[in-house]
């Protein structure tokens, strides 16, 4: 997408991906109420659909269908109604989005690049290709494929699934005796995410940070740089803060690495989260997303320096030349404020009951249980979290206190059978 062109009236929107919690249709609407919307997702996304009235048409279609089912269903859409915008504001079906853009000749992301991002071994070869990065990385088949990578590039090592999110079957090897238990974990089946195998990459040590960016016509603005806070067993993520405490050099050297990663990637528009480690060496990638920041990190930039990332993501799906708004939100000279949230994640198994008190929330309304009592807890990725607290203050520091203190001071209950062990 070399371009965006203004948009011409009444737009028939061919929508994709329906994420969780906003309603991304009503932000369209917000903009021109004359906009008609179609939507082609997957049927665990229907419930969703908050405005199911308003919409054109929706046609669900299960995550195993055929490419060409899903492109042959779109062409029909057109036919009926000729489509002017492709967009997906959420990580699922971004691929769909793209060979449909393909297909009709619509402006969208390309599915090079799609691909390049959501398969991490496919983005390892690319970043090595164009001397980015030189990551060790493979695909691995087995447990002898982890314990040969192990003897070539040494331990520790990530093993995690080539396509996923949520930090879902993500392990550190630390020695051969661990490969086994790794391999079956990044393996398993996760939640929507397409089974593409598993891949074994080299460890970088260091503080981790992502960075929330947007683009336009290929060039990239770095909106903010998060510090990310976690779990050294299950890579989980414990906590954000932002604007993360970095000096000018760090901060730089940060943002111009990226600005390289999301350039050998074919990044032209739109927001992206990009995870990476700070290194003795330098910056170096973790992954990069089509999409803002989950874990709250959109909220936490638009309250911290005042950059509404889906708002602008809605704008620009309009044809709206976006950066130059941003930049002048980022260079106002706003008072100083950094925004945290951290994470509750215990080493439990069992069934979650619910607050020690008997409450299904915390009295505090920057405190929020994210898991139904009743729900089984099984320590397994960024849903193994069960509560959250988001605090601000005039330095990073002091919000992450602030929100640890808040979690940490509340109590659970779980149910566990008599065949459990450990302690909870």
């Amino acid at each position: 997408m070399s371009d965006i062109t203004p948009a011409p009236a009444s737009d028939h929107f061919l929508m994709f991906a329906i994420g969780p919690k906003l309603d991304f249709a009503a932000r369209l609407r917000a903009l021109d109420g004359s906009a008609r919307i179609s939507v082609i997702c997957r049927p665990e996304h229907l419930a969703r659909i908050t405005e199911s009235g308003n919409y054109l048409r929706v046609l669900a279609v299960s995550q195993d269908a055929p490419m060409r089912e899903v492109v042959a269903l779109a062409r029909t859409v057109h036919e009926l109604l000729p489509v002017t915008r492709i967009t997906t504001f959420w990580e699922h079906d971004q691929d769909r989005a793209a060979a449909v853009g393909a297909a009709l000749g619509i402006a969208t992301h390309s599915p090079e690049t799609v691909s390049l991002v959501q398969d991490k071994h496919a983005m390892r070869e690319r970043l090595r290709q164009v001397g980015v990065e030189d990551t060790a990385s493979g695909r691995a088949y087995g447990e002898a494929d982890l314990l040969a990578f192990g003897e070539s590039a040494g331990y520790p090592f990530i093993v995690k699934p080539t396509a996923g999110t949520a930090s879902f079957g993500v392990t550190l090897v630390r020695s051969p005796e661990e490969a086994a238990a790794a391999y079956r974990a990044a393996s398993g089946d996760f939640p929507g995410i397409t089974r593409l195998g598993v891949l074994a990459e080299q460890y970088h040590s260091g503080p981790q940070y992502s960075v929330e960016a947007f683009s336009e016509a290929g060039e990239h603005v770095v909106v903010a740089i998060t510090r990310k806070y976690s779990d050294p067993e299950n890579m989980v993520e414990l906590g954000h803060v932002l604007p993360a405490p970095l000096d000018a050099g760090a901060e730089e050297a940060i943002g111009r690495h990226v600005g390289r990663v999301l350039d050998a990637l074919g990044v032209e528009f739109g927001p992206t989260h990009t995870e990476i480690v700070l290194t003795t060496e330098g910056p170096r990638v973790i992954e990069t997303h089509l999409r803002v920041g989950g874990d709250d990190i959109f909220n936490l930039a638009k309250d911290a320096v005042g950059v509404d990332m889906i708002d602008f993501q809605t704008r620009q799906t309009f044809g709206d030349k976006v950066l130059p708004d941003i930049r002048a939100i980022l260079e106002s000279g706003r008072a100083p404020r950094c925004e945290a949230i951290w994470y509750t994640a215990p080493k439990a198994h069992g069934t979650f009951i619910g607050l020690a008190d008997g409450e299904a929330q915390s009295p505090d309304a920057d405190v929020a249980v994210l898991l139904a009592p009743g729900s089984e807890l099984t320590g397994h990725g960024s849903f193994a979290r069960i509560a959250r607290a988001r605090a601000s203050a005039p330095t990073a520091a002091e919000a992450l206190d602030r929100a640890r203190s808040k979690v940490d001071g509340l109590s659970f209950l779980f149910r566990v059978s008599s065949t459990e062990t450990g302690t909870v």
